[in-house]
């Protein structure tokens, strides 16, 4: 048995997944859509009347 310690490197991380490119321009495309039906829902019930 020997007294010398062995350091040893700890394993690296795995790294992290990146998006996937359609899966985010198909969410911001949603999102766009899903603010433009919002908007149009406001003006055409709540509010928008001319004076």
């Amino acid at each position: 048995m020997s007294n010398v310690l062995e350091f040893k490197r700890p394993p690296t991380p795995p790294e992290p997944k990146k998006p996937n490119p359609r899966l985010r321009r198909l969410l911001t495309v949603l999102g766009i859509a899903a603010a433009l039906v919002l908007v149009w829902a406001y003006f055409q019930y709540v509010g928008g009347e001319a004076p």
